[in-house]
């Protein structure tokens, strides 16, 4: 057999149901490991997934595979699997995946239930996923009906209790399990909550209560701010009458159609007398406005979503004066209020149209694109000239190592010496063998799953320029779009606006698609590889008049 044909890549998964507990990844690692040795297969690759669940591919090392058996020229031909249902508990993505490996002359082998490529083997195969995908959803249901019936009988299911309550445990029969008890009546958390509710039966609402427990530096469980959303799930929250509720959506599980919620009322002590909760409820629920699907409001803040505060927190869109003045502002000062973070609205229109201006004048010009590519070009080469000067080391000690086995198997056969005394030094070169064609392998799939390729420099001036007639003249959907596909991230403290970008895309056959160029790290699966370029830039200008601060473009390697 060809030696590119034995190469192959190891796939391990386990997940985070108690039933996956006895397979650990050490476990399938050596299994897989030995069947390699003794098939004479050469792990290349390892690809490990941590508490993934096996019904969804969207498990990071397990895209990051099918990306590199996407390149051009995979290093591996065979994927190697503790058993079909790592590789997946979907029918439908296993299908899917392995179609697709199957075009690029990769297979899927699993070394406890071995089938062969003929017809009757890929009915086997589909027999064996099949019952592992019923076995799958059968497991998921049994360990929600076990919930369900966990929770009528008013037991705790969750694993963080509500604010001033902790977990107990309780004898059911063989099993413990979880109840809710109060913190003692003269801890903070408790006195917290009952503040809480009298503001609120004050009419307080959520924001006003956050900024007084913020300013007493009162803190949340986790230690953080107190926060509007906060504030409103602890008031909505009926765990605090001892009313146990399960399945309503509230608590992460959302009941099926032909199911109704849990609930149990005097399930545990209350914190809250139910009348003044209800007294809540029915203020809250007059000051909330009317609830119109998102879809049905688009919004028309240009910038939602990309800009952000200098605090970390993302500038969201606010309207004053009835409708009449809309403003960015933080949202942790917004719903934790001022003393969180002080930075000042800004105004809508003033800042977009600054931003855009900004965009077309110093970002999409000739004269950045030019200097962006050619640093980009610089990095490409150098990273190109490194990786292959990395196999040349390489496949140097392999013609090394490969010379000195040859001399030692001559003068085995002529005789001048034993083998006894060759023994040790042969395995000793033939281990040193496999490790330089495993760095060989690895060096090589590097190499073409960054498909090294320079920018074309007028292709990218060309875009820029459709960039900047476009951010003019196209709707406010399509400038949204065109931003997002080059604007990492637009800062601001309140003062100074920064534009982190990187290079624009380029329009292809398939729509607007990733520049060619070599990145710094990738993750594939069924929508394609994405890519991080080694370079970004910024611009800063002055968000107190408006006008540029800085005479140049700053650029940076990307994180």
């Amino acid at each position: 057999m060809d030696s590119k044909l034995k190469k192959a890549v190891l796939y391990a998964r386990v997940s985070s149901d108690k039933q996956d507990t006895d397979l650990s990844i050490s476990a399938q690692l050596r299994a897989i490991r030995e069947y390699a040795d003794r098939n004479g297969y050469t792990i290349v690759r390892e690809f490990i997934d941590e508490a993934e669940s096996g019904r969804t591919a969207a498990r990071p090392a397990f895209r990051e595979m099918i990306a590199l058996a996407r390149t051009k020229n995979p290093s591996f031909s065979v994927i190697l699997v503790w058993k079909l249902n790592r590789f997946a508990r979907n029918r439908a993505d296993s299908i899917t995946y392995k179609t697709l490996l199957r075009n690029k002359g990769i297979e899927v082998i699993s070394i406890n239930e071995p089938v062969d490529n003929s017809p009757t083997g890929r009915l086997l195969e589909g027999v064996i996923e099949s019952i592992d995908e019923f076995y799958s959803a059968n497991l998921g249901q049994d360990i929600r009906r076990g919930m369900r019936e966990n929770a009528s009988r008013g037991f705790f299911n969750g694993s963080h209790p509500p604010y001033g309550y902790h977990r107990i445990q309780v004898k059911d029969g063989d099993r413990m399990r979880n109840r809710l008890a109060p913190d003692p009546e003269d801890s903070v958390a408790v006195q917290t909550v009952r503040r809480i509710f009298d503001m609120a039966a004050k009419d307080l609402g959520c924001k006003e209560i956050a900024k007084t427990l913020n300013r007493e530096g009162l803190r949340t469980s986790t230690g953080q701010r107190w926060g509007r959303t906060t504030v409103y799930k602890i008031l909505s929250n009926e765990a605090y009458i001892g009313t146990l509720v399960w399945g309503s959506g509230k608590d992460g599980h959302s009941a099926s159609r032909s199911e109704t919620p849990i609930r149990v009322e005097n399930a545990w002590p209350a914190l809250i007398d139910p009348q003044v909760f209800y007294l809540v409820q029915k203020k809250m629920a007059g000051k909330r406005p009317q609830v119109i699907h998102p879809r049905t409001v688009p919004s028309f803040y240009l910038l939602s979503g990309i800009m952000f505060c200098s605090c970390g927190y993302a500038m969201i869109g606010h309207s004053a004066k009835s409708g009449r003045h809309f403003y960015y502002l933080c949202s942790r000062g917004f719903k934790q209020g001022k003393d969180a973070c002080n930075t000042r609205m800004l105004p809508k229109e003033k800042l977009e149209r600054q931003v855009l201006a900004e965009l077309r004048t110093r970002v999409l010009t000739d004269e950045n694109m030019e200097e962006l590519v050619r640093i980009t070009n610089e990095e490409l080469q150098s990273a190109a000239d490194e990786l292959k000067e990395r196999i040349d080391i390489v496949e140097a000690e392999l013609r090394d190592v490969r010379a000195r086995l040859a001399r030692l198997y001559d003068a085995l056969e002529t005789g001048k010496v034993d083998l006894d005394d060759l023994s040790p030094r042969i395995k000793e070169l033939k281990a040193r063998l496999t490790d330089l064609e495993k760095s060989q392998a690895n060096i090589e799939a590097e190499l073409a799953s960054k498909g090294i390729q320079p920018l074309n420099v007028d292709l990218i001036k060309k875009h820029a320029r459709d960039l900047r007639q476009l951010l003019v003249e196209s709707s406010l959907t399509e400038r949204k779009a065109f931003l997002r596909s080059f604007i990492r991230r637009i800062e601001t403290d309140g003062k100074q606006v920064t534009i982190h970008y990187k290079l624009p895309l380029v329009q292809g056959t398939d729509g607007w698609q990733d520049v060619a160029v070599l990145p710094i790290d990738t993750s594939g699966g069924a929508d394609g590889i994405r890519t991080r370029y080694l370079y970004t830039a910024s611009v800063t200008f002055s968000q107190v008049n408006y006008g540029p601060i800085t005479p140049h473009i700053i650029y940076q390697k990307s994180a």
